[in-house]
């Protein structure tokens, strides 16, 4: 199976290019993308808070609110940026006494799609049998010539 860039099962995930020059410096960019995208949630959806955390070794944890988690995830110069329902043991501990899923699940539904309208810049298209990935460029920075 080929390799790609990793993100959380059931996520929302919108793709995005690191490096669109062979001169870029890719952890400056990287760095920058994080910030714009920890600026832009924020802005978004207010409640969102800054996390600094990880689900496994590759996807990193931005923000969080009650429902979900913001982050993201590279590999070879293409960022993930996805919006997962919350995985950790305060989240299941306060769903056992007042349950959150239904209402983490309806959230992300309704703010999916501005979501990959903020974010995406492609859109995956398919996979090989190998596990590696196709992408076009999304329909919205097309229209606009970004």
């Amino acid at each position: 199976m080929g390799r790609s860039v990793s993100y959380p099962t059931g996520s929302v995930v919108a793709f995005h290019l690191l490096d669109d020059g062979e001169d870029d410096d890719v952890d400056w960019a990287y760095e920058c993308l994080v910030e714009e995208v920890i600026d832009a949630a924020k802005a978004a959806f207010p409640s969102f808070e800054r996390f600094e955390g990880w689900r496994g070794r590759e996807d990193r944890i931005l923000l969080r609110n009650a429902f979900a988690d913001c982050g993201i995830s590279t590999y070879c110069g293409l960022a993930a940026i996805w919006l997962a329902e919350r995985d950790d043991a305060r989240y299941w501990e306060a769903d056992f006494y007042n349950p959150r899923t239904a209402r983490a699940r309806h959230w992300l539904g309704q703010v999916s799609g501005r979501f990959i309208d903020l974010f995406g810049e492609l859109r995956l298209v398919g996979r090989f049998s190998n596990g590696e990935a196709i992408f076009e460029r999304s329909r919205s920075n097309c229209d606009t010539g970004s």
